[in-house]
């Protein structure tokens, strides 16, 4: 009977180390976007928190936008992100004509 117990305790803590390595290899900035889950409704711009581009192995193009409360996947084509992004860069450059 002991022999059973410890083989299955054993079993049982195999399974855990393997389920915490395997959530270890993964990284947050790896996180695809499937066709499916690109949104196209528009964001205001005063939700957004941040955004990063999905990676390039990732099979569709997307950006990921950061929520307050989460991330969604948008296509980076989108018009209104595209405007949002003209507006981001417009504020990053400084202003040539006052001196």
């Amino acid at each position: 009977m002991d022999m059973k117990i410890s083989i299955l305790l054993l079993l049982l803590l195999a399974a855990a180390w393997t389920g915490s390595q395997g959530k270890s290899f993964r990284s947050s900035k790896s996180d695809c976007c499937s066709k499916e889950m690109l949104t196209r409704k528009k964001i205001h711009e005063s939700m957004i928190q941040g955004y990063r581009y999905t990676s390039p192995s990732c099979t569709h193009k997307a950006v990921l936008v950061e929520l307050m409360k989460g991330s969604i996947c948008v296509d980076p084509e989108e018009k209104w992100f595209q405007k949002y992004l003209r507006k981001q860069e417009k504020q990053k450059k400084p202003n040539s004509t006052s001196m």
